[in-house]
């Protein structure tokens, strides 16, 4: 049998392979995705996108499908005996600035936001292989080699798992998870079909007796609610039309027959674990192969694919040979800190410690301190923006920003100041007045929309850029 050969073979067709492979297929790297089911995942588990994912998306050519796909999150009603007792929002309200143009969590069912994005991934010509289930996988000096239940295997330079909670690659590979039961009560999540409730709003039922909550969300776009209810230590939980009925009828004011369908469900236990490393050689982890969140706080799927984001430019810089494979290293380096500290978030928000708002947005996440983040100012206050953050939206001088970044490339910006600047290969040079959000100086910003390099002045920047992979502009 002939062995498939590709740059990178991406191992599940979750959020974080398909963004990895379309930010690899806008790159020309060649790609494959292989998914052990014989379609994408068919439920909602993950429902909502952050202000920082809705970014990406708008750089991977997706947000606009994404917002008409979906909507905002609805005030919640508080159910007590079938009567309204309150209203409650689920996040601290934020304002969208010009910085920052998207600040609410957008609910987007999971199967819905992964269909957009294989569909933009068709689009730029890439695919995916389904019902390809790994069994091994084995690396060497050169690349990787994937072996399946059926089809031929897979060469390639190097892989991403992005095979879920229970990965079978990362158990290959021996890489141990570290992580705590964050609560011990198991919990129902279920796509379903009812009628007689109203779609305008959340409905909240709040515990009573022996029983756990019950929350029950219209999913914005569809016709389907998804239920959510939580059940004492114990409890074996039924997923059947009639036990999901029963489950209904029992914490709200609806009948059994009000359920009319059950279009997916799963239970689980919440629980926060991280992945000992996100790399073995040639093969990274990412998304829920590398951490796995409690569902509160809508921050598992967003992290998975900020995961993607980081690792796409990097893979593709090292396979066009523009930068040295030492390049990767900083994957692991920037990602799996950032995914801890999402790790304690999620369990936060999940005890109620932590409400649900700026902190939850994902916009001020960065990757300050590490080895690509490289700041030259000196006596910066600790809340202007350094090397390692967001590079921030606006508009000054006619120049939009985030239409300058949109793009596979870096982009070298000069805020209030005309100094000279280097000139360097597929990088456009963006120069605007003063700016409040960046101050004054020289920012090259990265492709994944976070300064590398910033300065009073470009001295030290060339250096820098060849580091990582930016040549020189030699025309």
């Amino acid at each position: 049998m002939s062995t498939y050969d590709t740059d990178v073979l991406i191992v599940g067709a979750g959020a974080a392979g398909l963004a990895l492979a379309i930010d690899l297929a806008r790159r020309g790297v060649p790609a494959l995705v292989v998914e052990r089911a014989d379609a994408l995942f068919p439920g909602s588990r993950g429902k909502g996108l952050q202000p920082r994912t809705q970014e990406v998306f708008d750089d991977l050519g997706v947000v606009e499908a994404v917002r008409t796909a979906g909507g905002p999150y609805p005030v919640s009603i508080v159910w007590q005996d079938g009567e309204r007792k309150g209203e409650r929002k689920m996040a601290d309200e934020t304002e969208a600035t010009e910085a920052a143009p998207y600040h609410e969590a957008w609910m987007l069912a999971q199967w819905r936001t992964q269909e957009i994005l294989f569909a933009r991934l068709t689009e730029l010509g890439g695919g995916v292989a389904f019902g390809r289930e790994l069994v091994g996988i084995a690396q060497d000096a050169d690349g990787v080699t994937a072996s399946f239940a059926s089809g031929a295997p897979v060469r390639a330079r190097y892989a991403v798992a992005g095979d879920g909670g229970r990965s079978t690659v990362r158990r290959v590979l021996g890489i141990g998870m570290t992580g705590e039961t964050v609560d011990p009560n198991p919990m129902l999540v279920a796509d379903v079909r009812i009628t007689g409730l109203d779609r305008g709003n959340i409905n909240m039922f709040p515990p009573a007796g022996d029983e756990g909550f019950m929350v029950v969300f219209p999913l914005a776009g569809t016709e389907d609610f998804q239920v959510v209810a939580q059940f004492p230590d114990g409890t074996d939980i039924d997923l059947s039309l009639e036990g999901i009925r029963k489950v209904v009828a029992t914490r709200s004011h609806l009948s059994p027959e009000d359920v009319t369908e059950v279009r997916w469900a799963s239970n689980f236990r919440p629980r926060a674990a991280l992945a000992d490393r996100f790399r073995e050689g040639r093969i990274f982890l990412a998304g829920d192969a590398a951490h796995v969140h409690s569902p509160a706080g809508g921050q598992g799927l967003n992290t998975s694919v900020q995961d993607a984001y980081n690792l796409g430019w990097k893979l593709g810089a090292v396979l066009s040979g523009t930068a040295a494979p030492a390049l990767l290293d900083s994957y692991e380096e920037e990602r799996l800190p950032n995914a801890a500290d999402m790790l304690g978030l999620t369990t936060q928000v999940h005890r109620g410690e932590v409400q649900r708002g700026a902190a939850t947005q994902q916009l001020g996440l960065g990757y300050r301190g590490r080895s690509l983040a490289v700041e030259t100012r000196e006596g910066l206050p600790s809340g202007a923006l350094h090397a390692g953050d967001r590079a921030p939206d606006g508009i000054r001088g006619g120049v939009h920003l985030f239409d300058e970044f949109r793009g596979p490339h870096w982009t070298l910006l000069a805020v209030g100041t005309d100094g000279d600047l280097p000139q360097l290969a597929g990088t456009p040079t963006v120069r605007i007045p003063a700016y409040e959000a960046y101050g004054t100086g020289v920012f090259l910003v990265r492709p994944d929309g976070y300064v590398g390099w910033a300065g009073g002045t470009a001295e030290g920047l060339a250096e820098y850029a060849s580091r990582v992979g930016v040549a020189p502009d030699r025309s």
